[in-house]
């Protein structure tokens, strides 16, 4: 078994071998009105992690799994959630259109949603990197920005959707919140934790407490929907952010 390699996020990931292509590599979604086209870029943007890919889950024992037929059921199933809900999508549908069969796929994964999880991580994090840069400041503010780019398209009404699916399936949830939301998590508290030990930030600063205010109210306006999840929050978003962490000036006697 191969041990995972860390990316430049911080992110777990898989060294493939040099005719593997990436699920983000085949992948794009139609343009929707009114937004400037990145969703539809995705597989340009994840392009120099071609030859990287997550961690999948641990397969039931039995055959090995395909790595082609692996690949086949996360494209298929990016693919069908264009036109369909995470809640409506079936196994039988992906299979279909993977060209695989249905115990092919429970073989591997518990359900769709398991199918869905998977696909959504295989895309989400080579398009929505950590930046590391000389400024921590920088680094929150660019990944805000893009985070909230990602997710104003089809990145965010299918997490949305996932989310929702979570509240009745725990362990989907659980399984989420473990591969998807806790290694984003660790990687955004370093950089914070390293503007506090550059001097950027505050040193008395709560990262927990502004981990949550800052990525929470992304997700606030991606479920509810009150307002838009635009460009313009971005920016107001990121201000925000400098104004609660960056350490604040000594005042002279």
């Amino acid at each position: 078994m191969r041990r995972p390699a860390i990316d430049a996020a911080g992110m777990s990931c898989w060294d493939l071998p040099g005719e593997s292509r990436s699920v983000v590599q085949r992948v794009s979604f139609p343009a929707q009105a009114g937004h400037d086209n990145d969703t539809s870029r995705l597989i340009n943007i994840g392009r120099d992690m071609a030859k990287k890919e997550l961690p999948s889950e641990t397969a039931a024992p039995g055959r090995p799994r395909s790595e082609a037929s692996r690949r086949a059921v996360l494209e298929a199933t990016i693919s069908l959630l264009n036109t369909t809900t995470v809640r409506d999508l079936t196994i039988e549908a992906i299979a279909h259109e993977a060209g695989v069969g249905k115990t092919t796929i429970y073989r591997w994964w518990p359900g769709k949603t398991a199918v869905a999880v998977e696909a959504f991580i295989e895309v989400m994090l080579p398009n929505v990197p950590v930046p590391h840069t000389s400024s921590a400041g920088d680094d929150i503010s660019s990944h805000l920005l893009l985070l909230v780019r990602r997710y104003n398209g089809k990145l965010g009404r299918i997490v949305a959707q996932l989310l929702a699916e979570g509240q009745s399936e725990p362990e989907m949830l659980a399984d989420f919140r473990q591969r998807f939301f806790a290694g984003r998590r660790v990687a955004i508290r370093e950089v914070i934790e390293r503007g506090i030990r550059n001097g950027e930030f505050d040193s008395k600063l709560d990262v927990e407490i502004a981990l949550d205010t800052l990525y929470g109210a992304i997700y606030f306006r991606l479920i509810l929907g009150h307002l838009p999840l635009d460009q313009e929050f971005g920016k107001a978003l990121a201000r925000f952010a400098m104004s609660i962490l960056k350490a604040k000036p000594k005042s002279g006697r």
